[in-house]
């Protein structure tokens, strides 16, 4: 009935508890999970997980805050990318939120970093999952000069505004929901989750991160991403279950159809 589409599995948070963790996305209906790759020594983990557990997939990419760490090659992308449990390219994008004594200018090795995940995606017809944070003029920028809409893909944890969500889906990206949409001060967020079209939402957790209300503060793990889905459900007043399919369709069809 629900699908996170983008959690992180492989984190030590969940060292050792990762049955328990399946067993509970059983439980509340989640049947299906995207674990994310944020940079290559730990790519075969997180392969890992996809390979020994139906309902997971993964994906394949260098997180833009990971500065040291080994740099992803565009043909070492694409031929990661060719393993049918891997779904996408990502994550990847922009992120100037923690820019310290750098300017804007100094990060020119994330752009580019960006511009490789974007070419690759192109190449073996995958989608991309796309983070930006405090970076949504550049974001955009790339994703134009670069055709990142012949990829698709999905812009993860949502927190931009309503503007920026028509010029992403105006390329071919879907939008993805996070446990965000729940706290009581996004409401900006709120009003956004209600306009953007049924065929583009996605909802996901980030665990370990942004746990849902009522949650908030914990330890966040994909059966959560229910309470997503009923906040942007009440948001928008459609049925759960309905929220729930269609959410889900719009997974297995973004990403190559699978299933």
């Amino acid at each position: 009935m629900f699908v996170d589409s983008h959690c992180h599995l492989d984190f030590p948070d969940y060292q050792g508890q990762l049955a328990v963790v399946l067993e509970r996305m059983t439980a509340n209906q989640v049947t299906h999970a995207m674990c994310i790759s944020v940079n290559l020594p730990d790519f075969p983990g997180v392969l890992a997980l996809a390979e020994a557990n139906g309902n997971l997939f993964a994906t394949v990419g260098v997180h833009p805050d990971n500065e040291d760490t080994p740099e992803p090659g565009e043909d070492q992308l694409v031929e990661l990318a060719r393993h049918p449990k891997i779904l996408a390219l990502g994550e990847t994008g922009l992120d100037y939120y923690r820019l310290g004594e750098r300017s804007v200018a100094d990060m020119e090795w994330q752009r580019e970093r960006f511009r490789v995940h974007i070419r690759a995606a192109k190449r073996v017809g995958k989608p991309l999952v796309i983070h930006t944070r405090s970076s949504a003029e550049d974001t955009l920028a790339i994703m134009r000069e670069e055709g990142a809409g012949e990829a698709g893909g999905v812009m993860h944890c949502f927190t931009e505004t309503w503007e920026f969500a028509k010029a992403a889906m105006d390329l071919g990206f879907h939008i993805s929901m996070s446990g965000i949409v729940t706290f009581k001060n996004a409401r900006e967020l709120q009003e956004t989750a209600k306009k953007i079209p049924m065929d583009r939402l996605l909802i996901e957790t980030d665990s370990p991160y942004l746990a849902p209300v009522p949650y908030r503060g914990k330890t966040n793990e994909p059966s959560y991403v229910r309470h997503v889905a009923e906040c942007v459900a009440d948001l928008r007043g459609v049925p759960l279950a309905r929220f729930g399919e269609e959410t889900t369709d719009n997974f297995f069809q973004l990403f190559n159809g699978i299933l």
